[in-house]
This record gives C-alpha cells, sequence and structure tokens, in this order.
C-alpha cells in the first residue's frame, strides 16, 4: 500500500485499519513447510553457521521486502529454531513487526521481545552490527516519528558503507519512504532521494523483490505515476503470491486512469488473499479486503455496476463473521464496507440506497464488544462509520430532504467526542469529515436555491481537500467534481469545466469527471472537446451493464456528432 502519511487525501484511515488483519499475529498459521510460497531470491551473506537457517533467513528478508510479514516472521523463527545463536534471524523477526508505509503501523512490544534475544557475540560481522544497532534504534526511546527519523539516518550510515550492497540500499530507501511526513515542506524530495536509490537497485536486478515495490510506492502520486508505469507491469509478473504484491501495481494503474488494468491486479490480489486462507485454514479477517475494495471502486469506473455490487455483498457477508470482541478488527471492517457502500451508492446515484446501507452497518456493529476502553480505539470505531454518513447525508441533500442536517450534525458529533491520541489516522479523517459536511451542505443550499452560498462551500471545500496533498485510494466524491456539478447545473459552464479539469488530474478518467466534463464542453457548445470526453468515457464503458443512462447518453452525443 502507498505512503498515505505522505499524501493521501482519503485513504489514511483505511491505510491504518486495512493492513491490521493480513498481519495479526494472533489470527495466521504457520505457512505449510511442504508447500512454501515461491519468493525471489537476495543476496544477504551473514555469520549464520547453519545452511538450513541461513536459506530459511533469506526467504525470509525477501518475504519482508513483499511486507509478507506473517510468511516473513515465520521464516526468520524457523532460522533461529535451527541456530538460537543466529542474531540476525532475530533481527528480520523484529523488522516484520515494522509497517513503514502503513499509517504508523507498529507492534513494539512483539518487537522488543525478539530483540531481547540479541547478544553482539564476536560472530557479527560490522555489516551485522550496523543493521542490529539500526533496529534497535527503529524500537528504541521516543515517540514513532522520531524514532523513524532516527532509523532512517542510521540505515544511512550503513548505506553509505556499503554503497555496492543491494539489501542496504533497499532497505535504506525504505527508511526514507517510512520518515516522510506530509507536513514536511521537503517530503517530495526525500521521496525522490529514495527512488533514486532503489532505482539503481532496480537496474542492477529488476528481479530484487523490494526494488520495484519501493519505486511503486516512491512514485505513487499524479505527477510522477507514469515514471513507475514500466516498473509496475514488470512487477506483474515478478511478484510472489502474497497479496499486497500481487495489488501493488494498482496503485500507478489507478493513478493513470488504466482501468483494465486496475481491475486485473485487484482480482489477481483477492484472489490470491482468498485461496491462501483457504489453503492455510485461516481466519476469514485475513481475506485482502483492501483490494476487494479498491476492485469494486474499479468496476464503477468501467459502469459495471452489477459486478461492483457483488463486490459489495461480499464484503457486508462477511463483516457479519467479522468477530464482535476486537474493536480494531471490526472498526477495519465496518470502514472497508462503509466505504465500498458510500462509493457505489455516490457513483450510481442511487440515493435510496444511503440510509439501508448505513443501517446495515448499525445492525453488523450492535453486537461488538470492545476489548479497549481507551478513547483512540472508540473513536477509531465511531469514525468507522463516517463515509456512510456521509454518503446518506448527500443523498437526502440531493434529494432536498430536511434528512441532511442530521447527517451534519452526526458529521460533527465524530469530531467532538474524545479521541485520545493525535493518531495521524484519525486526524486525517476528522478533517475530511469537515469536508464532507461541506459538501453536504453545499448541495443543500443549491437544492433550496441559494446558489452563491453553496459555491462559497464548495470552494472552501475543495481549498481544504487541496491542501491535504495528493489524493490516494478510492474517494467517495471528490470535492472537485462536486463543485463543476454544482456549477454546471448554474450554468456556469467555463468554471465547471475548470473544476472538471482538476479532479480529473488528481484522478484520472473517473467517469462522474469524464461525464461532468463532457457536459460542460457541450453546453458551451465545445464540440470537439465535448466528443473527446465522451469518447473517452465510451470506450471506458464498453464493459458497462446496459441499458445505463450515462452509456447512452455518450453513445447519442458522438453519433450526433458525427463519431
Amino acid at each position: 500500500m502507498t505512503r498515505t502519511r505522505a499524501f493521501g487525501i482519503s485513504w489514511l484511515f483505511v491505510v491504518s485499519l486495512t493492513t491490521l488483519p493480513a498481519d495479526s499475529t494472533t489470527a495466521h498459521q504457520t505457512t505449510p513447510a511442504s508447500n512454501p510460497p515461491k519468493l525471489s531470491k537476495v543476496d544477504f551473506p551473514t555469520s549464520a553457521r547453519s545452511e538450513e537457517a541461513q536459506a530459511h533467513f533469506l526467504r525470509g528478508v525477501a518475504a519482508l521486502h513483499s511486507f509478507w510479514y506473517p510468511v516473513a516472521r515465520d521464516e526468520f523463527r524457523s532460522a533461529t529454531r535451527i541456530e538460537p545463536e543466529f542474531m540476525m534471524g532475530y533481527w528480520g523477526e523484529a523488522m516484520t513487526h515494522n509497517h513503514p508505509l502503513w499509517g504508523d503501523q507498529q507492534e513494539t512490544d512483539a518487537a522488543r521481545k525478539a530483540l531481547a534475544m540479541i547478544t553482539m557475540t564476536s560472530e557479527l560481522t560490522p555489516k551485522e552490527r550496523a543493521y542490529l544497532d539500526a533496529v534497535k534504534v527503529l524500537y528504541g526511546e521516543g515517540d514513532k516519528r522520531t524514532r523513524d527519523q532516527a532509523y532512517a539516518a542510521a540505515m544511512e550510515k550503513l548505506y553509505r558503507e556499503h554503497q555496492d550492497d543491494l539489501e542496504a540500499a533497499a532497505f535504506y530507501a525504505l527508511a526514507l519512504l517510512g520518515a516522510v511526513r506530509s507536513e514536511n515542506p521537503t517530503a517530495l524530495r526525500t521521496r525522490m532521494q529514495a527512488a533514486a536509490i532503489v532505482l539503481d537497485v532496480y537496474r542492477k536486478d529488476p528481479n530484487h523483490p523490494g526494488a520495484a515495490h519501493y519505486i511503486i510506492h516512491a512514485f505513487d502520486d499524479p505527477d510522477h505515476a507514469i515514471l513507475a508505469l514500466p516498473v509496475a507491469r514488470h512487477y506483474v509478473e515478478i511478484a510472489p503470491p502474497a497479496h499486497h504484491a500481487q495489488h501493488m501495481p494498482l496503485h500507478i494503474f489507478q493513478r493513470l486512469g488504466m482501468w483494465p488494468d486496475a481491475v486485473a491486479a485487484n482480482e489477481a490480489a483477492w484472489r490470491t488473499s482468498d485461496q491462501w486462507v483457504d489453503t492455510n485454514d485461516l481466519p476469514i479477517t485475513q481475506r485482502d479486503y483492501h483490494s476487494l475494495h479498491w476492485l469494486l471502486y474499479s468496476y464503477l469506473q468501467q459502469g459495471r455496476y452489477q459486478e461492483a455490487e457483488d463486490r459489495l455483498a461480499t464484503m457486508r457477508k462477511s463483516l457479519e463473521q467479522f468477530p464482535k470482541d476486537d474493536a480494531r478488527m471490526l472498526a477495519y471492517g465496518v470502514h472497508t464496507y462503509a466505504s465500498m457502500a458510500a462509493e457505489f451508492v455516490v457513483e450510481t446515484e442511487r440515493w435510496d440506497a444511503g440510509e439501508e446501507l448505513l443501517t446495515a452497518i448499525q445492525e453488523t456493529a450492535k453486537d461488538s464488544k470492545p476489548t479497549r476502553d481507551d478513547d483512540s480505539f472508540q473513536a477509531l470505531a465511531a469514525l468507522a462509520k463516517a463515509p456512510a454518513i456521509f454518503a446518506r447525508g448527500l443523498a437526502a441533500a440531493m434529494k432536498g430532504s430536511p434528512d441532511a442536517q442530521t447527517s451534519v450534525a452526526a458529521l460533527k458529533a465524530l469530531r467532538e467526542q474524545p479521541h485520545g491520541s493525535p493518531e495521524s489516522a484519525i486526524e486525517h479523517v476528522l478533517k475530511m469529515s469537515e469536508i464532507h459536511e461541506l459538501e453536504i451542505m453545499a448541495v443543500a443550499s443549491a437544492s433550496r436555491g441559494q446558489v452563491d452560498e453553496a459555491i462559497a462551500m464548495m470552494q472552501n471545500a475543495t481549498d481544504r481537500e487541496k491542501a491535504m496533498g495528493f489524493p490516494s485510494g478510492p474517494p467517495v466524491k471528490p470535492s472537485h467534481e462536486l463543485y463543476g456539478e454544482l456549477l454546471l447545473r448554474a450554468g456556469r459552464h467555463a468554471e465547471a469545466a475548470q473544476q472538471f479539469a482538476t479532479s480529473l488530474f488528481r484522478y484520472p478518467n473517473r467517469a462522474r469527471s469524464l461525464i461532468g466534463a463532457a457536459r460542460a464542453a457541450a453546453q458551451s457548445e465545445q464540440i470537439q472537446s465535448a466528443m473527446n470526453a465522451y469518447g473517452q468515457f465510451s470506450r471506458q464503458w464498453k464493459q458497462a451493464d446496459t441499458p445505463l443512462p450515462l452509456r447512452n447518453e455518450a453513445r447519442d452525443y458522438l453519433q450526433t456528432n458525427g463519431q
């Protein structure tokens, strides 16, 4: 998954939740030794005396580069079971408890338990000592951000002393990406520095398990995604059977609006995770619902509404089987389903479905038995419902219903409750709820004929969204797109066209923005521009359900104007 702390617009909360089940320390089982997964090769010499222990270690490093943390942990533990004095095996186990690109997730206690097994023996090489010193910094004193910066500095020293070592380069690049924060004005420069390092690794070894992976993360924004396209295509061929690895090329495909490729990547990731769960008899929570979510969104962009609805039903059925005694796991499931449901309602404009979807979420979560009482966990569970609250409020506003105000009040209530420690994920959702509140009120004002008031609110919403950086992951309703629709309704076609252009820059080939751009051009009698937008939309929707009004609209315009 992408580094959403660096440039996420609507996804950081999901990152912090959706990655949890894939690496639950209590929910996965050991990989069957008789059927080990295929992994790329790495070159990482150590002082291990046992060839068998070293082989497990190398497999662990390869899995670690793919963020396949449960498999990596099993391999490192196998290495230290064979050779208890193998200190780098404990380094590897500790590394599996840090998820540098997944929203501040770190299992510190488990990692420190592994590190407690390390002794600086005379057999260790200077390079091994440097790795061990660095990982101790990663789990040392201070908050996560401080430790990330200190760890990156330690890895820089190791890298500069061993610049021919591809592993040192790859792990240093990952450390840089893990230390990036959006509020830092040098964030982009740091990402490009990481990209330069790992591009050199890729040049020397295109099949290195971390090279293509980290290049995709480094270039995961609208401006730079095109640079990673060849790498993403190659990664499709070399990715191990880990759902995160199978999913990663999608980040570039979605950034570029390449929906057939995005669908293929998500289908592969979902299928891989489903098979992995079945083969290893794992809990249903271990399936890759993150890819299922992105798959639904990709289907929506192709007009494949029935297939999207089927994936929503899959998520709903799965959520009903989630454990009710794990607050964070349930929050993860509720938020994923709420996001999928909200996107489905808003994208299809089936406004009457909003109420039923939110009710379904409340019914699913009502029997939960939280294992944590602190404010941050309670806030996490409450905020998980935010996307569905927004969808219900937007639906009400679109219909001119006074119920829109109920959703506005609900979003305000979410922000006003105590949230414990200022987790970046929670901060992000709170900011997004303010934008969603403005969107609901703007549509409600427009429905009452208060156009100037609606436009002022949407200008505020778009300003706030731009200030949050580049988007990452499926949006519910981009503010620029909604602003364009309201401007179009007000007959301000040129201004609407500008908003749709901005939305399409941030979300290339997003279906509703394409239609908006086409309508703005057509109503301004910009026939060629309208033909271009309708043409792109028509090609994108060639697999769409029939009949759908949007598909017919594009076809009719193209036929009328000679295409």
